[in-house]
C-alpha cells in the first residue's frame, strides 16, 4: 500500500511539473489604481488554491480540536459516573418497631 501511495504522490509530482514547463508565461494581473502584476501562470495557480484552501484547512482543524474536547468532556463523565456506580455508599435504615394500640386504630373499625 505504502508502494501506491508513493507511486501516486510522484505520478502527481511530475504532472505539475510538467504543466508548469509548458505554462510558463507570464500573465498580466490588474490591481487597483492602475497597477498592473505580471506573474508566471504557475504561481498565479498555486496561489489562488492557498487562498481557497487555508481558509478550509483552519476550519477544518477547529472543528476537529472542538469535537475532540468534547470527546474528552464525554469521556471525563463516563468515567466519573463508573466510579460513583463501582463504589455505592452504604446505606443503613434502621428499621424501628410500630406498636399498635387500640388509639391507633379508627374508632369505627373497634368492635
Amino acid at each position: 500500500m505504502q508502494f501506491l501511495k508513493t507511486l501516486f504522490w510522484c505520478l502527481l509530482a511530475f504532472v505539475a511539473a510538467m504543466f508548469t514547463r509548458n505554462n510558463w508565461t507570464t500573465v498580466p494581473v490588474n490591481l487597483w489604481g492602475g497597477l498592473i502584476a505580471e506573474i508566471n501562470l504557475p504561481l498565479l495557480l498555486l496561489i489562488t488554491f492557498l487562498v481557497g484552501f487555508v481558509p478550509m484547512l483552519g476550519v477544518y482543524h477547529a472543528a476537529r480540536w472542538r469535537m475532540r474536547s468534547r470527546l474528552a468532556t464525554a469521556e471525563r463523565t463516563i468515567a466519573t459516573l463508573r466510579e460513583v456506580v463501582a463504589t455505592p455508599a452504604a446505606v443503613v435504615v434502621e428499621a424501628q418497631p410500630i406498636a399498635i394500640t387500640t388509639e391507633s386504630i379508627a374508632p369505627e373499625s373497634r368492635l
